[in-house]
């Protein structure tokens, strides 16, 4: 394929599909899966908060009740008061009563604050028995009568940013009651329960199923990734090959849209040369029998003669290459028509000091094919390696058969052909020779695809040119 041949092709290569669709993808992958892994984990999140509200609302419940039948009638009764911080039986008592009926629950610390002054009046901090102001707007809230909670995180910034905190407590305000018996109606507000749950391990079973979920994500989804890629790849391969068969089919056609009109051309000229030709050519055989051997003027008829041989096989060559070839197939065997090409080159063989290398398969199958044809395209270029060689030296001509292909390699010790003239040797009339036609490997190229062979030419690894010619069975 020639450099302009490459050329084309990359002007019409389509659009790289591959390379958006990678970056574009894995952006889209990457932040689809970071969404979905958010949104799953503040879905578990709300849940969670919802269901320790729920649960802390439940054991406030139950430990309104029983404060208010375990300890503050008694109390009342007992020492006409509820609320005294530094009396030790009360605030035993209190602490049993509690500790009781939270004993089967999840619960951190229970903090209670009197109605009055914002004092907490028990704890399970003893420290914290007495202090005042800790409860806040929370605290204020439910001396009206309404339950709220509050999230507490801490364990710095790094561990907050990826949502695993070291420390999540959820702190629940809901009013103590008095209770009436016999009846659903409330009684007025006494104090305010404070419940403190530890959320810090739920929090890390969160983020942990956060990670995983992301982790999962991304494996499948680049799972997904690959197989689209590859998909898309070979959508774009396909795409690429069509283009240039495309630009291969358009290249044949305008090359024999062209041919054909050379082809008219050269017939036409080659016939209304060749008769004027061939009367010069018989003219000058006259001349020369009625010129005596010691004449001047015989040399000079022997030159006609000569040149009129000459341009008789370059319109040859023109007719051949311009004309359709009729093919007299039959059965061929390719080593006869070698040996016939041999035969006939074999004075000037022996003349130029050339050496035939014959490496020839036994059994080789025969082919259907036109000897003649044959004959003329291996004659072509066993003159071409001749001619590659103007001092002599080795060609090496080998036959052997794979499968259903007969090929025959012609090698020469020449110097090769330069890479910008591998481009061009197949176009007609394109020769490095002062007095070539330009016309013998386009000639080879038709006689052999003709019987639906392939020719092939390209340096040997060391020096020389090679010919290789496959031939279908």
């Amino acid at each position: 394929m020639s450099m302009k041949d490459k050329k084309d092709i990359e002007q019409i290569r389509p659009f790289k599909l591959v390379k958006y669709f990678t970056f574009t993808s894995l952006i889209v992958i990457l932040l689809g899966t970071l969404v979905l892994s958010i949104v799953i984990a503040r879905r578990a999140e709300t849940v969670l908060i919802r269901k320790s509200e729920d649960y802390a609302l439940l054991m406030a419940e139950n430990l309104n009740h029983q404060v208010f039948i375990q300890f503050i009638i008694p109390a009342a009764l007992q020492f006409g008061q509820v609320i005294e911080l530094r009396n030790k039986v009360l605030f035993e008592r209190l602490d049993q009563v509690v500790r009781n009926t939270l004993h089967s629950f999840s619960v951190e610390e229970v903090n209670i604050f009197a109605r009055k002054k914002n004092v907490v009046f028990y704890s399970f901090d003893e420290k914290l028995v007495g202090e005042e102001g800790l409860g806040g707007k929370d605290y204020r809230r439910a001396l009206l009568g309404n339950s709220s909670s509050r999230l507490i995180r801490s364990g710095g910034f790094w561990r907050m940013l990826i949502g695993v905190p070291k420390e999540s407590k959820l702190l629940t305000y809901v009013p103590l009651r008095a209770e009436k018996p016999l009846s659903n109606i409330e009684g007025p507000i006494l104090g305010v329960f404070e419940i403190v749950q530890d959320l810090s391990e739920d929090y890390r079973t969160i983020a942990n199923f956060k990670y995983s979920v992301m982790v999962i994500s991304i494996v499948i989804m680049g799972l997904l990734f690959v197989v689209l890629r590859y998909v898309v790849k070979r959508g774009e391969q396909i795409i690429e090959k069509r283009a240039e068969e495309r630009l291969f089919l358009k290249q044949k056609l305008n090359q024999a849209e062209r041919l054909a009109s050379l082809g008219e051309m050269v017939a036409a000229v080659s016939h209304e040369i060749r008769t004027p030709l061939g009367i010069i050519s018989s003219t000058a055989e006259f001349l020369k029998r009625k010129l005596t051997r010691t004449d001047q003027l015989e040399q000079f008829a022997d030159v006609i003669v000569q040149e009129t041989k000459r341009l008789n096989r370059i319109v040859t060559d023109f007719l051949n290459f311009a004309r359709p070839p009729t093919l007299n197939l039959m059965p061929c065997k390719v080593v006869e028509v070698l040996e016939k090409n041999l035969n006939f080159l074999a004075p000037e063989i022996n003349s130029n000091g050339y050496r035939i290398w014959k490496r020839f398969t036994t059994h080789v199958p025969d082919i259907q094919a036109d000897p003649g044809l044959l004959y003329q395209a291996f004659l072509n270029i066993l003159m071409n390696a001749m001619q590659a060689m103007p001092g002599g030296g080795t060609i090496t001509i080998e036959l052997h058969n794979r499968g259903d292909t007969v090929t025959v390699v012609f090698a020469d010790q020449g110097k090769g052909i330069p890479d910008e003239t591998l481009e061009k040797i197949w176009q007609p009339f394109f020769t490095t020779k002062e007095k070539g036609s330009g016309l013998g490997l386009p000639i080879v190229r038709k006689f052999v695809e003709s019987h639906g062979g392939t020719v092939r030419i390209e340096n040997g690894p060391e020096k020389g040119a090679r010919v290789t010619v496959d031939l279908p069975v």
